[in-house]
């Protein structure tokens, strides 16, 4: 939908969204950068596309609307063709009883489109105005399975499943049976919402699985004659060497599917059966959420939002890989992140780009270790320093220094949780009193799945059940179900859950939820969608310092911390637990030691 500068500033005039300054500003910036004001309001972030479509379809008076994907019946779709669809950005999605003709457009006011569009299904038609997301995520109903597609591809080769390790110019085209397999394989982990892709050698096959929500599943296995050309491709995308076959290899490239584009992190490594790939998939497109939209609320939320609103001073996250860490951080900078703040960070790799963030890539090859380059970031005057990983006592003292000397310093460690973070850092020979001193606060953090809300299914735990989780939580009978019970009541104030019912007492558990029967014909989800932080944040008091300089230990500073308010992963996983966000058993799975 393409929109003219002075409706756009109608729209945004009329319903107050913008104000005479920033109208101003916004005409200056079009006038010099000869782009549409569209375009600059969306990046400006004066209102999203969704919104200005809805303010755009009451202004033009066309009907406006969203549509579910997974509505819309195939044979109503496939009456426009999809090149056709792709072209226009319109989707039939619904024929009516007497045959009124349904259909979303993402610019309605193309008089041409409509045109030629009618002259293929019939005039008999309602036109509909969508956000041009919502059409783009509906055009991929068009790829029907995926897997179908997968297999019939590569039934082509199943006929000599014999290893040949020999690779021709043809076998890795763009148009060749391998790169189709390469397309489909990216695209179906996409649509899975998976965040790896394992491409693995066995003797007899080879065995493609995804990690779907932190668990690894496997959805395809392909003769083991391709597995040469499938690494040849995917080096030859990744701009990586091709006959280098004994040593661990990186690389990195970029696809669009669905109108987003995504970066694809490339690692190569020799097993016993071949070359092994792993593909970490990056939505370039992400926009930062809010940290309680990430599962941050009460105490947990308002140290951290404490701590990132001090002059200076060190933020650490902690957890294995994989539980959020970089996510966590990338909400923080980007809260952070205004024009008058020069934020640097040094990463290994650049996971997520920041617009007006300085981001660096570490390079071990040329010398750029996080803390070379973290000494480099210290003379580019910044206020604000993420380093991505502390693994030694250089880096860990150079951003010790960068606290002491006026800037705010975050980053991780690999701890099991925060309190063990501090003793960590004296291991790291850092003296006590400057821990002390600088660190504001530890987040300790797991991911665990969380329950589709749609077709989830609520039970009553039986007294083993009860025994069970007052014995794996350390609860006790009466005044820690009281405790548990307040802390439900806060977790719900706070939005945790939605509108989800109460599921304890003041003296125990009423409701417990676990996943329902998925209606996804993959079983892809198995009742799950999506994931949720758990998480515990240390704050470091008077007395936690005391501790610190101290030399006491992990438990001991954990104990006070407990005494302070802090809630632990396992305590915030079992209230999100409680109020039907995910289950006690993916609590157990994630915390557990």
């Amino acid at each position: 939908m393409r929109i003219s500068d002075g409706t756009i500033e109608k729209l945004l005039t009329q319903g107050d969204h913008i104000t005479g300054e920033q109208l101003t500003a916004l005409k200056e910036e079009s006038a010099r950068s000869r782009r549409p004001m569209q375009d600059l309001v969306i990046q400006n972030e004066i209102i999203d596309e969704k919104s200005l479509t809805k303010l755009f379809a009451e202004y033009a008076d066309i009907p406006y609307i969203e549509i579910n994907p997974s509505d819309i019946p195939s044979d109503i779709l496939e009456k426009i063709p999809e090149h056709i669809a792709r072209q226009y950005n319109a989707v039939l999605f619904q024929i009516d009883q007497d045959g009124l003709q349904h259909l979303a457009m993402d610019d309605p006011d193309d008089v041409q489109a409509v045109d030629f569009i009618e002259k293929q299904i019939g005039e008999n038609t309602r036109i509909y105005i969508s956000p041009r997301e919502n059409i783009t995520a509906a055009l991929e109903n068009y790829r029907g399975d995926v897997d179908k597609e997968l297999n019939d591809v590569i039934d082509i080769q199943r006929e000599d499943n014999t290893a040949n390790e020999n690779v021709s110019d043809e076998d890795v085209a763009e148009d060749s049976p391998i790169a189709q397999t390469i397309n489909l394989l990216l695209e179906y982990a996409i649509r899975s919402s998976a965040s790896d892709i394992h491409i693995e050698p066995r003797e007899e096959y080879v065995q493609i699985r995804y990690r779907i929500d932190g668990v690894l599943k496997e959805v395809n296995r392909l003769p083991r004659n391709v597995h040469a050309a499938l690494i040849s491709r995917i080096k030859i995308l990744s701009n990586l060497k091709i006959d280098e076959r004994r040593v661990p290899q990186d690389g990195r490239f970029k696809v669009k599917v669905a109108g987003k584009q995504y970066a694809l992190r490339v690692s190569t490594l020799p097993i016993s059966d071949g070359e092994k790939i792993v593909m970490r998939i990056l939505d370039e497109s992400n926009q930062a959420v809010a940290l309680d939209s990430l599962g941050y609320w009460g105490h947990s939320l308002n140290v951290v939002t404490e701590a990132i609103s001090e002059p200076h001073g060190m933020v650490l996250v902690t957890g294995p890989t994989g539980s959020g860490k970089s996510t966590s951080l990338f909400s923080i900078l980007s809260g952070l992140n205004q024009p008058d703040v020069n934020i640097s960070t040094i990463e290994d790799p650049v996971e997520y780009k920041i617009p007006g963030v300085n981001q660096t890539q570490t390079n071990a090859k040329a010398g750029m270790t996080f803390a070379a380059g973290l000494r480099a970031l210290l003379r580019q005057d910044p206020n604000i320093i993420m380093v991505g990983e502390i693994r030694d006592g250089e880096t860990a003292n150079l951003g010790v220094q960068a606290a002491l000397t006026g800037h705010l310093v975050f980053s991780t460690l690999h701890t099991n949780n925060a309190a063990t973070c501090l003793p960590r850092l004296l291991d790291m020979d850092i003296e006590p009193f400057l821990i002390a001193s600088t660190v504001r606060a530890v987040v300790g953090q797991r991911l665990v799945r969380r329950i589709e809300r749609e077709h989830r299914q609520s039970y009553t735990p039986t007294q083993e059940e009860t025994d069970a989780i007052i014995h794996l939580f350390n609860l006790h009978d009466g005044q820690d179900f009281k405790y548990i019970h307040e802390l439900e009541k806060q977790a719900a104030a706070a939005g945790v859950g939605g509108d989800t019912p109460l599921s304890t007492t003041e003296t125990g558990i009423k409701t417990l939820y676990k996943p329902g029967a998925s209606d996804d014909a993959a079983g892809k989800h198995d009742g799950f969608k999506g994931r949720v932080g758990i998480y515990e944040v240390l704050d470091n008091t008077l007395t936690v310092q005391k501790l610190i300089i101290g030399n006491a230990t992990a438990n001991q500073i954990q104990a006070q911390a407990i005494n302070e308010g802090m809630i632990t992963m396992q305590t915030d996983g079992l209230v999100k637990a409680l109020r039907g966000e995910t289950t006690i058993e993916e609590v157990l799975r994630v915390t557990k030691e």
